[in-house]
């Protein structure tokens, strides 16, 4: 089954990184976010996927490109033309790249990638989120769902400290960044039936508006409720707590 990431957007959020860089190769303990939700598929067993680039797409191919001679030694033979890895800790991927388009929308993007999928179920999620999410008990419920898709329904973490006053004003108790109020979110990581193609009309489609509210007024979208940790990536201080975290060892996402 193949994981498409969605990797072609400006992330005009995070322009600090993203003036020279495209959002999903912001790096996180050295290495790019991407990676580390590639790693978090892999590590249930799925390691075949469609990026769907766009701004500043040649970063992401070189990266691939590159990839092997990152993580192994090697050996280059220039009389017989030849290039030899050893001790290579290579993960068992397969990465499609698929120019998207600069100004495509999300569901445009998905579009784009039908040919890529074929008449198959698949994956789908964001290339700037991260979360410690079980991805088998994930189709199990799409699964027994029998609909066309399935969202992965998050509770976001406030963006403020909570406290508790008590009637003489003393305050009684501090509450670091709880939940917000119980409410649940579109956390991204999807599973999708080859259908929801047929929703998708052009470039300038949107996934989250139309496409996904024609599949819930149509009673065909299924949620699955992720109460793990989920972290966005959209602001330089959400790219600072990610790595703070991944430096204190306790990068709650890693589950490899």
């Amino acid at each position: 089954m193949k994981v498409v990431i969605l990797a072609g957007g400006l992330g005009t959020r995070l322009s600090e990184e993203t003036d020279i860089r495209p959002k999903p190769m912001v790096e996180i303990g050295g290495k790019p976010i991407l990676w580390h939700i590639m790693k978090i598929y892999s590590h249930f067993g799925f390691n075949e996927f469609v990026i769907c680039a766009g701004y500043k797409s040649h970063y992401i191919k070189e990266y691939f490109m590159n990839y092997a001679l990152q993580k192994s030694s090697v050996t280059f033979d220039f009389e017989k033309g030849t290039t030899t890895y050893h001790d290579s800790e290579i993960e068992p991927w397969k990465v499609t790249i698929v120019d998207t388009g600069l100004e495509s929308m999300t569901g445009g993007r998905i579009r784009r990638i039908e040919k890529y999928i074929g008449n198959n179920t698949f994956m789908l999620t964001y290339g700037d989120g991260v979360a410690d999410i079980d991805i088998k008990a994930l189709l199990a419920s799409h699964k027994a769902s029998g609909k066309a898709a399935t969202l992965t329904a998050v509770k976001p973490v406030g963006r403020f400290g909570v406290i508790d006053i008590n009637t003489d004003n003393s305050i009684s108790k501090f509450h670091e960044k709880p939940t917000d109020g119980g409410v649940w979110i579109n956390g991204g990581f999807f599973v999708c039936e080859p259908e929801i193609f047929k929703l998708l009309k052009s470039d300038a489609e949107v996934w989250e508006k139309e496409p996904l509210e024609s599949l819930a007024n149509s009673n065909k979208l299924n949620s699955y409720k992720h109460n793990g940790f989920w972290r966005p990536m959209d602001t330089l201080k959400d790219k600072n707590d990610l790595n703070v975290m991944w430096d204190l060892g306790k990068p709650d996402w890693k589950t490899w």
